[in-house]
């Protein structure tokens, strides 16, 4: 292909990749099917001054360069539909980037036809799919993921969880993000198995504070049998009295032992594969990513529920993200729910100096989980405390429809209550029922869960 016909192939992909971006932001406006912005970077005749926006979108795509268009009103002061104006070119007033790593060469937008929101739920997804999913302009991919969360969910309510760490410190794994581990030098004080009372009456303040699951987390490599893990399982089954939904995070688990936690009532076992399967073993060394998939088989075969996420800022590459999302999105079941965590990095952790994650690339992983992984609850989980509401919004948009809340989360900071609430209140959002209590509600004919 000589220079030219090469120039105008790079034109048409350009143009195509406008259009796409300009149908989404047209409908998300509110504009037909028909409507859009269709010639990004450019501005229409007529262009009711109401619509007049500046453009700053934060993605692959247009990078970080702004955009400021002023409309021409036609001399007939009457403004026609966006889809019969004709383009006019305008000026560009670029702002300078933020200093966020390129993405790779690999990711570059392709043409891409997204899944259709409503449909089979799809456990056969290939590893290219994902990442062509993944990899989607930010925009095109939030948009995708909030058709397919509102065919599935109700988009205005929130799973309120809240997390409890029973044993704290001396933890015998050497998971680098870890300010539990024996490995590490941190400022954790260890802190000795707690009792059963002491945790339900966490719970039973948990519950008052609107949450509808509880989640009980050890520190250790796994479960060991004993005194303790009858303990757990009283606290199992005093949380489910409680009517409470019931998790636990107890690392390891054998097929006995899961089948001894699902006949306590525990509702859902949280195990996370923390990063894809390449770049694993530079995260933990003491145990291997196939140990994490063999404990949440034998969670699978007792019938408790799977809750498995991971974590990004590890120093991983976007492909070892999508190898996490693809590895989740292939289990059969999918994970009732998925947390997607940004790291906090803890002073005495290999991982202290690791650089603050992009609150957008939180999103563009909330947004593919979604996607993926139609009907689990995808959960805000560490890292949220240095959200922004507005970046915690467009999560939510994306998908997001589960936070964990409280102070803290074992060791790490999590937003107070009153700031989610005020967060919940300007958004429109309420606190999701339990799992129960959704079932109680379609067995006796209501509708509990919408369309949002």
């Amino acid at each position: 292909m000589d220079d030219y016909a090469c120039l105008k192939q790079k034109e048409k992909e350009q143009r195509g990749r406008r259009q796409r971006l300009g149908r989404a932001l047209g409908q998300a406006m509110g504009f037909g099917a028909g409507d859009g912005f269709y010639h990004l970077p450019l501005c229409f005749d007529g262009l009711p001054p109401k619509l007049i926006k500046t453009i700053n979108p934060k993605g692959s795509l247009l990078r970080e360069a702004a955009c400021t268009a002023v409309a021409a009103v036609p001399a007939s002061g009457k403004p026609s539909t966006l889809s019969t104006q004709k383009a006019t070119a305008m000026t560009l007033q670029p702002v300078p980037p933020a200093k966020t790593p390129a993405r790779p060469a690999s990711s570059n937008p392709v043409p891409f036809s997204a899944p259709p929101a409503e449909g089979p739920v799809r456990h056969d997804w290939t590893l290219e799919e994902a990442a062509r999913i993944y990899h989607q302009p930010l925009l095109d991919l939030v948009y995708q993921a909030a058709s397919v969360h509102r065919a599935h969910h109700d988009a205005h309510s929130i799973q309120m969880c809240t997390l409890l760490s029973v044993k704290t410190g001396k933890c015998s794994e050497d998971c680098s993000y870890c300010s539990q581990s024996a490995h590490h030098h941190t400022d954790i004080t260890p802190e000795s198995f707690k009792n059963v009372e002491q945790v339900l009456e966490t719970a039973r303040q948990a519950k008052e504070a609107g949450s509808t699951r509880f989640c009980m987390a050890v520190a250790w490599r796994g479960v060991r049998e004993g005194e303790e893990f009858e303990s757990l399982l009283a606290m199992v089954r005093g949380v489910r009295q409680l009517g409470l939904e019931a998790c636990a995070s107890l690392g390891l688990v054998n097929q006995a032992q899961a089948k001894r936690l699902a006949d306590a009532g525990l509702s859902a076992y949280n195990h996370n594969l923390d990063t894809g399967p390449e770049y694993y073993p530079k995260v933990v060394a003491t145990r291997t990513f196939q140990d994490r998939l063999d404990t949440l088989e034998h969670v699978m075969n007792a019938g408790i529920g799977v809750c498995s996420g991971g974590i990004i800022g590890l120093g991983e590459s976007p492909e070892d993200r999508v190898g996490m999302l693809h590895t989740l999105a292939t289990l059969t079941p999918h994970p009732e729910s998925v947390p997607v965590n940004a790291l906090v990095a803890v002073k005495g952790t290999p991982l202290e100096h690791r650089p603050p994650v992009d609150p957008m690339e939180l999103v563009r992983m909330v947004a593919a989980a979604r996607i993926l992984m139609p009907r689990s609850m995808v959960r805000l989980s560490a890292g949220r405390l240095g959200l922004t509401h507005e970046a915690q919004a467009l999560a939510f948009l994306a998908g997001a429809n589960s936070i964990f809340t409280g102070d803290k989360l074992l060791t790490t900071p999590n937003p107070h209550q009153t700031d989610d609430a005020a967060l919940f209140n300007s958004l429109g959002l309420r606190g999701r029922p339990s799992f129960e209590a959704l079932k109680a509600n379609h067995a006796a004919g209501k509708t509990a869960e919408g369309s949002g």
